[in-house]
């Protein structure tokens, strides 16, 4: 599976662009953080296929109204922590947790579109607002079987919702592992 790296710059509309690397025409892209330069990662939370947070088939997920990011279509159904942090906020129907990591970094997980009017049922939740949680530590778990009976999207949406706090926000899309690296925040 190719993976695409996308790099989105801000603080410079003059010079924003998206750059795309493919495999062979340039080397992968390192999401690992440089150290001590305010640089911080976000790992996938889900097993599955990354995409473009515009292609999020929600469109104020995917109008980025609440943050960069990306979309993971999941191949199974446990959501880990992409970072060692605190869970800044659960919502109460189990679909959806918030998360403060390094740098400050505000990340929403929200797993499938449309999933708050099945009203917890299918999700069950691992955390409680103010637990501290260690990167790869399951926090829900959802039955996509459900999800879909229900009429609804299983993609799971993984935002940096303070994403104007930083001056990139770089991803990487492409088939990934629970514990991939997938997002590059740079302040």
């Amino acid at each position: 599976m190719a993976f695409h790296f996308f790099a989105k710059k801000k603080n410079s509309p003059e010079t924003e662009t998206t750059a795309e690397i493919y495999p062979g025409s340039a080397p992968e892209p390192d999401l690992a953080p440089a150290e001590d330069a305010g640089e911080y990662t976000v790992s996938s939370p889900v097993t599955g296929n990354v995409v473009a947070r515009e292609t999020i088939p929600d469109p104020a997920l995917a109008s980025g109204v609440l943050g960069d990011g990306v979309g993971i279509e999941p191949e199974d159904e446990v959501v880990t922590a992409p970072f060692d942090g605190e869970i800044s906020s659960v919502i109460g129907t189990g679909h959806a947790v918030g998360l403060t990591g390094p740098g400050r970094m505000e990340i929403l997980i929200h797993v499938g579109v449309d999933t708050v009017k099945m009203n917890g049922d299918g999700f069950e939740l691992f955390v409680r607002e103010g637990d501290r949680v260690a990167k790869g530590q399951k926090l829900l778990t959802f039955d996509m079987e459900k999800i879909r009976a229900a009429g609804c999207s299983t993609t799971v949406a993984v935002l940096v919702i303070n994403s104007d706090d930083f001056s990139s926000c770089e991803t990487k899309l492409g088939r990934a592992e629970a514990g991939d690296q997938i997002i590059l925040i740079r302040k």
